[in-house]
């Protein structure tokens, strides 16, 4: 009888990873010409996962995403998983972008994930939804390897891990 191989699919951000890369990022901010007495806040709240930046003008708001940017992607943070919207006017003349950040996968990646599994017709590969991950099985680890392999090509719009092998 064979036994049945999984994997999980999941989509998790180290809030640790958030904070030394922002940590950085204020750092590098604080010593910038163009960032010389103004105004450049950056706000991580765990709780409500999101990261708010506070600056002048949409200009240094755009300089200060590519730095806080450039930072997560060093610390090895998926740039995917945040969510961001457009900036919106704050008190005193400033400017205040609240940037989701995506903590699992949501239920319409999720199922998109799944229909995108069974159009794919991998023998014997079957995909359930677990709250925000998704769990996949098969009796043959090569299927789930070639799996792995297609799920990688496809953008879901999040950033997808894959863990949790047996």
């Amino acid at each position: 009888m064979a036994a049945t191989a999984s994997f999980d699919i999941t989509s998790t951000i180290d809030f640790a990873e958030v904070d030394n890369a922002l940590n950085q990022a204020r750092k590098e901010v604080g010593q910038r010409y163009d960032f010389k007495g103004t105004t450049a806040d950056i706000t991580l709240s765990e709780k409500d996962k999101t990261l708010t930046l506070l600056t002048d003008d949409e200009f240094k708001m755009n300089a200060l995403w590519e730095i806080v940017q450039t930072r997560l992607v060093r610390r090895g943070v998926a740039v995917k998983n945040f969510k961001v919207k457009d900036s919106e006017p704050a008190a005193g003349g400033k400017m205040r972008r609240v940037i989701e950040i995506q903590q699992g996968i949501p239920i319409d990646a999720a199922r998109e994930i799944v229909k995108f599994l069974k159009d794919r017709k991998l023998k014997k590969v079957q995909a359930a939804i677990q709250a925000d991950q998704v769990r996949v099985t098969s009796p043959s680890k090569d299927d789930l390897q070639e799996a792995i392999r297609v799920l990688r090509e496809q953008d879901f719009g999040v950033a997808l891990q894959f863990g949790n092998y047996r």
